[in-house]
């Protein structure tokens, strides 16, 4: 019934915030630019998530095509900004989340899954039926609508959000997302009330829980500062948090005033100081280089995240 439910959201879509109100089983196309089918770039062994997702044998992960944010500085531009890969049916999408398993990694993990919620449900449903045993991860940008994750309930084991912005102002200026905040606390309140706001781990492997991530921008630390204090008041001190620190301007980005440079040590430092100041305790940190003022836009990896 619940898959039924939100195969008919095709028909009128409102899988996320933006509404786009099109018949994408009639081919209309919205902003995700995706029609009533499973879209994916590519599906591999992810040794590069953190620790308790990647584990020793790595993440399943599946690389889904285009997203409903619309982030001028997406690390990952080559898929999130393109809607061209390979069609599948949902049996198709539970035969590699099936592979992924024979493959020994320790969870299923498609990326930016919200345009393609529906069939990619359908497929978990039918992978589970066929003997997947392994955590569901649901990695998505944190632009969601809560009652979508709602329906979601006690299908997925691990919610993997990003909560990019806490200032509405770069929330528009850099993803074209108005209300991202509120969305992004709305739905992340709704999954740790699924999940809890700790995480479940076997042998150091999540097994169930909430990692939110939060991508430091150059610059933009009181935008950061204020993600941190939301969470705190909004949701919780024990969620796990994943402060990345790998931003890298890509070519489409070397001139912005803002955004043509990496983040420095001291700006880290600051963000992280700050979380411990807050109570985080449960904190995933990276090292720093200081910037290079001139980036190598050549050598930009999809993957490296």
């Amino acid at each position: 019934m619940i898959i039924q439910t939100l195969l008919d959201f095709y028909k009128d879509c409102v899988l996320c915030p933006r509404k786009c109100h099109v018949d994408r089983i009639k081919g209309e196309l919205g902003f995700c630019r995706l029609p009533a089918k499973i879209i994916m770039d590519c599906a591999l062994v992810h040794h590069g998530e953190e620790p308790p997702l990647s584990g020793k044998n790595g993440a399943g992960t599946i690389f889904l095509s285009s997203c409903n944010l619309g982030c001028i500085y997406c690390q990952n531009y080559q898929i999130s900004h393109s809607s061209e890969g390979k069609e599948l049916s949902s049996r198709q999408l539970a035969e590699v989340m099936l592979d992924l398993q024979n493959r020994q990694c320790h969870n299923v993990e498609p990326v930016t899954p919200t345009s393609q919620t529906p069939l990619i449900m359908e497929a978990l449903l039918m992978a589970r039926a066929q003997g997947l045993n392994i955590p569901f991860v649901y990695n998505c940008g944190g632009y969601e609508d809560p009652e979508i994750i709602k329906s979601l309930d006690g299908m997925v084991e691990i919610y993997l959000p990003d909560f990019k912005y806490g200032l509405e102002e770069d929330a528009v200026m850099f993803s074209s997302a108005p209300e991202y905040t509120r969305f992004a606390l709305d739905s992340i309140k709704e999954m740790v009330r699924q999940v809890g706001d700790e995480l479940e781990l076997k042998s150091g492997v999540a097994q169930k829980g909430v990692i939110i991530r939060h991508l430091v921008l150059p610059g933009r630390i009181e935008n950061s500062k204020e993600v941190l204090r939301l969470i705190r008041k909004e949701i919780s001190r024990n969620v796990y948090l994943s402060l990345m620190s790998q931003y890298t301007p890509t070519a489409k980005v070397r001139n912005h005033p803002n955004l043509k440079r990496r983040i420095t040590k001291s700006e880290y430092k600051q963000l992280t100081d700050y979380a411990l100041d807050l109570g985080f305790n449960n904190l995933f940190v990276q090292e720093v280089n200081d910037y290079e003022l001139t980036p190598d836009f050549d050598s930009e990896n999809p993957f490296d995240k």
